[in-house]
């Protein structure tokens, strides 16, 4: 049994003061407030629930910061794609590896403590198959295993290039699959997290540029009642392709093709009539918004004030991982909202309520729905936690909601003190206790694949 005691804690009903929580075996086995401190609790000030990171692309970090020379014909999303595809050429297993779990190591020291990995780097380099499908899934589980994130593993089915089932590009070939092999990779992926404590997997059609209707439908009943997790609507091309192509937008063909639910997560949504805004929220599936990534690439501003208004429910993502900072991708979240609409405090949505507060609470749980786990300090849960530095000095004298505002406003570097995950300290005053070993192991791969 171990106990931490902190001065104020975040719970499901809400702030909380001198809270103890009893741990074992890796899940909560009591909340106390009002608790007196033990002789041998653990303390510190100020606890949260780890936030879950509902979309990521760990190999993408490999070359964050690489694209940022301007093109001789301008620069979008999709000039950045034919750099990834480029940058995938040079990677092999070990890399993926080495890679993820700097990643992840990332994550944690940032108060993720779950990771939806959107897994598509498939193949050897030259597109053929691996002799276990599974590799590069078994690799992402390896880093998730020896750095502690709590791992969602979404397997991701990519077939085309285009929409109306066009030939995939040489740049796609070690993404793609058919039904078949999917399903062959999807049992080496449930292999892989077999020994991971709390895995989920779940299942990725990447696109409906990737994937069509049907194929979507085919490899649906291998989600098993996990997560399914869908890119949609990230550009303003693929909305006029997609209407060129089926006459519909990409939203609305969605919703109008596949049985959407709970179980959905729809990546960006970025551009959406109203109609299809209004029609997404009330279905149940969540927006995976992942604003850091989403200003990277020039992608645009997801309509938030009127998909919250709707009952719409959304989580946070990394994505690209050109810059990993849970804090920064609320901060962001809200300032892009704030520009859209010349207002401030746009996602607090009701007066006098903080904005942190109300961007980290939708947060953390459209995040644990789209990720199929329990994100909460309750009994029973996981002990997934996080404390802020109290002793930084933005969130000198801010307790509660408003230290939540001063971490995500106004603290110009990490905020983050510990994180445990089920209970075991992975971070302590702001690092990661494998840092140096997974740093230099990334050091080498990135020197190795720019060579």
């Amino acid at each position: 049994m171990t106990r931490l005691w902190f001065e104020t804690a975040l719970l499901p009903t809400g702030w909380a003061n001198d809270v103890a929580i009893d741990i074992a075996e890796g899940r909560i086995e009591a909340i106390t407030s009002g608790a007196v401190p033990g002789q041998g609790d653990e303390r510190h000030a100020l606890a949260l629930p780890g936030l879950p990171n509902l979309h990521s692309h760990a190999f993408q970090r490999a070359f964050a910061g690489g694209t940022e020379v301007r093109g001789p014909t301008g620069d979008s999303f999709w000039t950045w794609r034919e750099a990834m595809y480029r940058a995938v050429d040079r990677m092999d297993p070990e890399h993926i590896q080495a890679i993820a779990a700097q990643v992840y190591v990332e994550m944690l020291e940032a108060g993720f403590i779950r990771v939806g990995e959107f897994h598509y780097l498939h193949h050897d380099r030259d597109g053929a198959p691996y002799a276990d499908i599974g590799e590069l899934a078994h690799r992402i589980a390896a880093a998730a295993q020896e750095t502690g994130i709590a791992l969602t593993l979404l397997p991701v089915f990519y077939a085309h290039g285009g929409f109306g089932a066009q030939a995939p590009n040489h740049g796609q070939r070690r993404f793609i699959n058919s039904v078949d092999s999917f399903g062959r990779l999807i049992e080496s992926a449930r292999r892989a997290t077999s020994s991971l404590p709390d895995a989920v997997v779940g299942i990725a059609p990447h696109s409906l540029r990737a994937a069509t209707a049907g194929e979507i439908g085919a490899i649906l009943p291998l989600a098993e009642g996990g997560p399914i997790h869908i890119h949609v609507a990230e550009q303003t091309k693929e909305v006029d392709d997609c209407l060129g192509w089926s006459g519909q937008r990409p939203v609305e063909y969605l919703l109008d093709h596949a049985p959407v639910d709970a179980h959905w997560c729809f990546i960006h949504a970025t551009h959406m009539s109203d109609d299809e805004t209004r029609r997404m929220a009330q279905s149940g599936a969540v927006a995976g918004l992942c604003p850091i990534t989403e200003a990277n690439l020039g992608d645009g501003i997801f309509p938030a004030p009127d998909f919250l208004a709707a009952g719409g429910r959304y989580g946070v993502g990394s994505d690209s991982n050109v810059q990993i900072d849970a804090a920064g991708e609320l901060r962001l979240l809200e300032y892009s909202q704030r520009l859209a609409h010349r207002a401030r405090n746009v996602l607090a949505l009701s007066e006098g309520r903080s904005t942190g507060g109300a961007l980290f609470d939708a947060s953390l749980n459209g995040g644990a729905q789209a990720l199929g786990a329990v994100a909460a300090l309750t009994v029973g849960a996981p002990a997934d936690l996080v404390s802020l530095d109290v002793e930084h000095p933005a969130l000198a004298g801010r307790t509660g909601a408003a230290a939540l505002d001063a971490w995500i406003f106004a603290a110009a570097r990490p905020a983050v003190d510990c994180v445990w995950r089920r209970g075991d300290k992975l971070v302590e005053n702001g690092r990661h206790r494998a840092r140096h070993a997974v740093e230099a192991r990334f050091r080498a791969a990135l020197t190795k694949i720019a060579s």
